[in-house]
């Protein structure tokens, strides 16, 4: 793992490594994609729906939780609710799932809610357009975890608008005292 801090709204946040290492075009279409073994094994996962990646996914981000200073305060975990519900099933809720059993800390499915379809944000690459496509498009019902410390949770952190929005929705309408983000991999800097 080579984690790296993110800043957004939230207090502090993480993601664990970068997806991929390189991906060059093939003279036939497609890309050679080369992915660090976490970006692997978050790939098998997400598009090759290989279950077997959960667990040993969830003990990296788990051992990482472990270790930061803010675990004993932190509440639960709240993933974020995926943009294509056609998949056999959601990859994020599957991991965080195990996150939250291997750290003992609740993992609500039904708190962040996304009210309204939207499309996948990586298909946007104009910052104004993601933040138009998220608007009023995350919700939570009720404000179970007022005043708490709580861990969103998301699998691939490119721009962070995704997580920028939750952030905005958990402190304003949960009213949750402070949010901490961990991401599993991020997308390569741009030069």
């Amino acid at each position: 793992m080579n984690p790296k801090s993110i800043s957004g709204n939230w207090r502090a946040g993480w993601t664990l490594d970068t997806h991929t290492v390189s991906s060059k075009p093939l003279p036939g279409g497609g890309f050679d994609t080369q992915r660090t073994q976490l970006g692997e094994m978050l790939y098998q996962l997400k598009y090759h729906y290989d279950r077997s990646q959960i667990h040993p996914i969830a003990e990296l981000a788990a051992q990482f939780l472990k270790g930061l200073l803010v675990f004993p305060h932190l509440k639960a975990i709240v993933p974020i609710p995926p943009s294509n519900r056609d998949r056999p099933f959601q990859p994020v809720f599957e991991v965080a799932a195990e996150v939250g059993r291997l750290t003992s800390l609740p993992v609500p499915l039904d708190y962040l809610r996304r009210v309204r379809p939207t499309v996948p944000l990586k298909d946007l690459e104009d910052p104004i357009s993601r933040q138009e496509e998220l608007k009023d498009a995350l919700c939570v019902d009720d404000r179970r975890f007022k005043g708490c410390y709580i861990l969103l949770f998301d699998d691939l952190y490119r721009s962070g608008e995704t997580l920028r929005a939750a952030t905005q929705v958990l402190l304003e309408q949960g009213g949750v005292a402070k949010v901490f983000v961990l991401a599993l991999t991020r997308t390569r800097t741009r030069k």
